[in-house]
């Protein structure tokens, strides 16, 4: 039992440690929020507020517990697809380590967990509310349009996610420690998605969308999410090419 323990230490104080860097950038990152403005974390009753009190209005009680719910399967789902696809790859799985299939597998990731999301919604909300925002969104195309537009915005960011763990993976079969390496590519690439995040929310966390400005924010959140994506598939070749190069080193030795 204790061996078995031993064992099995490291990837868990890995997965703790990568949990508790995304902790501490988010903390950083809603302290800047609150200090700035862009989140008001005590109760506001009045008109003209940002976007995001007018939603958390709605959801009180039962309702807020059950959006957890929803939230928390998205967000489940979104992190399980770059860890599958990374995991895959490391099996061996052809094309799985290839810019353009992650990010059509994270487009599919993104937009099954947005449909979890909707699916969940309608059951949290009541008819009245419903009715509500029926009245106020446009029609089921531009919806399903938009949908889908969103989930292949989503899906540059799990792209680049997934392409930094087959990174990692190559750097581990070089040689290098896959622990260190999964600790600085979350710390890393985790602090660029932070700042990108938090000024799309800013951009969009108004009482008077600048659409010019949201636009310019999301420009920027898809260059660097492919950024990384590519920066993260070179990496993994020059690693990949190194251990190539080492291993006929190692049968002379």
């Amino acid at each position: 039992m204790k061996d078995t323990m031993r064992s099995m230490a490291r990837p868990y104080l890995t997965l703790f440690g990568l949990a508790l860097i995304i902790a501490l950038l988010g903390r950083v990152a809603l302290e800047f929020a609150g200090s700035a403005g862009i989140l008001a974390f005590d109760y506001i009753s009045a008109s003209g507020v940002p976007i995001l009190d007018v939603v958390c209005s709605i959801l009180t009680g039962s309702a807020f517990v059950a959006f957890l719910f929803a939230a928390g399967l998205a967000l489940v789902l979104s992190t399980a697809g770059p860890v599958l696809g990374a995991a895959l790859y490391a099996r061996g799985q052809e094309g799985a380590g290839r810019v353009g299939v992650a990010f059509l597998w994270g487009w599919a990731t993104a937009l099954v967990a947005i449909v979890c999301l909707v699916l969940l919604a309608f059951g949290i909300l009541s008819a009245v509310q419903v009715g509500s925002m029926s009245s106020k969104l446009p029609g089921l195309p531009v919806i399903v349009l938009g949908v889908v537009a969103f989930a292949a915005f989503l899906g540059t960011l799990l792209a680049a996610a997934q392409m930094t763990l087959v990174a990692c993976v190559e750097r581990a079969r070089a040689g290098r420690s896959l622990t260190t390496s999964l600790l600085v590519a979350c710390a890393a690439c985790g602090a660029v998605v932070a700042v990108l995040t938090l000024g799309t929310f800013a951009a969009l966390n108004t009482a008077s969308i600048q659409v010019p400005a949201l636009l310019g924010w999301v420009a920027a959140d898809v260059v660097v999410n492919l950024a990384i994506a590519f920066g993260a598939a070179r990496v993994a070749a020059r690693a990949q090419a190194s251990a190539v190069v080492a291993a006929p080193a190692e049968v002379r030795a």
